[in-house]
């Protein structure tokens, strides 16, 4: 059992623990929520001894092996399925210790391992490795290439499947849905609740949460509070304890207000100051309750449009792709006012790319993409957060679209998107992810589009901002064409499903649960192929090394310069990374805080923060490229 006693944790200056308590049985999991910056990273590197504790005491049982999803993998040349399989190190540890009593001949030895091998079931080892990879959307052939020939959304999957792989008794997981597809997302629902250790879980998905997780942990004001049920049922709860702590701060309020009237009036008499001095003391003493608050930090809505031509927009025998390669073809479809169409299909399938057709960032290889007079297109994708200036802040960028507005109307409006005060004067380069999604989701709604199109809009936005997204969307009066793994936005905002498949998009009939069993069904059809499937695939076999050959020339010229920006952006990460440890050494040393190093103590603590800075920005660079990559994986 893991028990979190009396618990104090710092980062800096800011206390993000104070006295918490809180258990963990075995085999439980456990979901862990809380808004940013609340410390649910800083908890999970706490229990993997990264961070030693400020006060109080942590206790996790010192034989339990740990697994968690490392975030860098290097370029190895060591095979996807090998690399899987060093997750499990006892596996790794008992082969090279048969393969050195094997090269010694020692009999007794051999025996010995193979009875452990055989304990831990390591024959079927490499048939479970291929079935994580198989979950997590790797084709058969992938398996048995190299590590470094993946993009960074690709091994970030791989190092999920190292994480997997581990027969761990416990097993965290930050945001392990970011960058995965709905599909993908499924399966692993699916096999987190056949784990046997003790899972913690930090995601923004409520759909996983609820799915996966029995228990919620919040972390929020300092505390750890842990809520029997999953996350619907934790909402529930909470707002049931947030009326009554309102009701009892309401009740003390009134208390106060008595108490005070009664000193004010009578203090200065001598027959009743005894009794108003007594009830100084009283409200002295008071422990004060604080107000509960469940008012959402955001607080926006999409504008009627001026305009609602129909169609919209229409797809006459449309072909798009790129270069010679063909994506979908032969798409025929009309976007009427109104209209409120999600996109299924697996990663790859080319859900992002009719959505850029439809934006107007790709233009039909053949056929018509013919858009109405008045359309007015409000565009979101992840690699359109790289357009944002990073020297200049959200008021800029707002003004940029309404010069003529007042000042105070646009503060007013990027309120509503949680950037106050001096938040709307801030540059956008150190902002999140989060924080650059929020303004970049602002800017469209400010243009009162008619159609939006939004393509994983909730990747980096917390629960209380997705909620606020869905409940606008909701009252959004254009038509929404959405691609998101987010299956309670889905749900909540589209009524009808187009599936992207083979080359096609075609109107889907069902909703989630009926596209999850046709992807079953589609599965099972896949992994046993007849006898005519299997004699066509060997066709022809030199042909197709040919073509397969020309396009890992093509994907090769288009991924260089990525390759070359992404390592150096690695190369100042480092360097960053030791500058940081270097300052921290020296801030955390005793000599720091001697007088003749006051002026040097500051200075490393100024520096700190622009690295810092300049870290974040420079991470979110990082991931950028790497989704861009991943994005010419998917589509090769």
């Amino acid at each position: 059992m893991i028990q979190l006693k009396n618990l104090t944790l710092r980062r800096g200056s800011k206390e993000l623990l104070s006295g918490a308590t809180a258990s963990f049985l075995p085999g439980q999991n456990t979901g862990v929520v809380g808004a940013n910056g609340a410390g649910k990273s800083s908890l999970f590197a706490l229990l993997r001894g990264e961070l030693i504790a400020d006060g109080g005491d942590l206790v996790v049982p010192a034989h339990w092996t740990q697994a968690h999803v490392a975030q860098e993998t290097p370029a190895l040349d060591t095979p996807a399925l090998d690399y899987v399989l060093d997750g499990d190190a006892e596996l790794r540890t008992l082969q090279q210790s048969l393969a050195e009593a094997e090269d010694k001949h020692d009999g007794e030895a051999i025996g010995h391992l193979h009875a452990e091998l055989a304990r831990i079931d390591a024959w079927s080892a490499e048939a479970r490795a291929a079935k994580l990879l198989s979950g997590l959307g790797f084709a058969p052939e992938a398996i048995r290439r190299p590590v470094a020939s993946f993009s960074g959304g690709w091994r970030m999957r791989l190092n999920l499947a190292q994480a997997l792989m581990c027969r761990s008794d416990l097993l965290l997981l930050d945001e392990p849905t970011n960058h995965l597809d709905l599909e993908t997302v499924l399966w692993l629902e699916d096999w987190l609740k056949g784990y046997p250790g003790t899972l913690l879980v930090i995601s923004h998905d409520r759909d996983f949460l609820d799915s996966v997780c029995g228990q919620i942990a919040e972390l929020a004001d300092g505390q750890l509070t842990v809520y029997t049920g999953n996350y619907s049922q934790y909402e529930t709860m909470r707002a049931e304890k947030l009326a009554r702590q309102q009701a009892a701060f309401e009740k003390q309020q009134r208390q106060i207000a008595h108490l005070e009237s009664f000193i004010t009036r009578f203090k200065a008499k001598a027959t009743k100051a005894r009794q108003a001095q007594s009830r100084v003391k009283a409200l002295e003493k008071l422990e004060r309750i604080s107000a509960a608050h469940v008012d959402s930090p955001f607080d926006f809505a999409f504008a009627t449009p001026d305009n609602l031509p129909n169609p919209l927009l229409r797809l006459d025998a449309a072909r798009v792709g790129y270069g010679d390669k063909v994506i979908l073809d032969r798409v025929n479809l009309s976007v009427e006012a109104g209209s409120r169409i999600g996109l299924l299909g697996v990663n790859g399938a080319g859900k992002s790319t009719l959505v850029k057709l439809l934006a107007g960032e790709l233009s039909p290889l053949a056929g018509q993409c013919v858009g109405a007079q008045m359309l007015n297109i409000g565009y979101f994708a992840q690699h359109q957060l790289e357009t944002l200036r990073m020297d200049e802040s959200p008021l800029w960028h707002l003004q940029k679209l309404a010069p003529t507005a007042r000042e105070q109307e646009l503060r007013t409006f990027l309120g509503g998107f949680n950037f106050h005060g001096d938040a709307a004067l801030a540059p956008v380069g150190p902002m999140s992810g989060g924080e650059k999604a929020r303004l970049a989701l602002a800017l469209i709604v400010w243009q009162k589009p008619n159609l939006l199109l939004l393509d994983e809009p909730t990747n980096h936005l917390d629960l209380e901002m997705r909620h606020a997204l869905t409940l606008a969307l909701q009252d959004f009066a254009g038509a929404l064409i959405v691609v998101s793994h987010d299956r309670a936005l889905l749900e909540a905002t589209t009524d009808r499903f187009w599936l992207v498949a083979a080359g096609r998009v075609e109107p889907f009939d069902g909703d989630l649960e009926d596209y999850r069993r046709w992807r079953i069904e589609q599965a099972a059809e896949a992994a046993a192929p007849s006898n005519g499937e299997a004699l066509s695939a060997n066709v022809n076999r030199k042909e197709q090394k040919r073509l397969e050959a020309e396009a890992r020339q093509r994907l090769s010229a288009l991924k260089k310069p990525l390759l070359g920006r992404l390592a150096r952006l690695e190369k100042e990460l480092d360097a960053l990374a030791t500058q940081k440890a270097e300052l921290e050494g020296f801030v955390a040393s005793e000599d720091a805080y001697q007088d003749a190093h006051k002026a040097k103590l500051a200075d490393a603590v100024k520096q700190l923060g622009e690295i810092g800075s300049r870290l974040a920005e420079v991470e979110e660079d990082w991931m950028n490229v790497q989704e861009e990559l991943e994005q010419l994986e998917a589509e090769a």
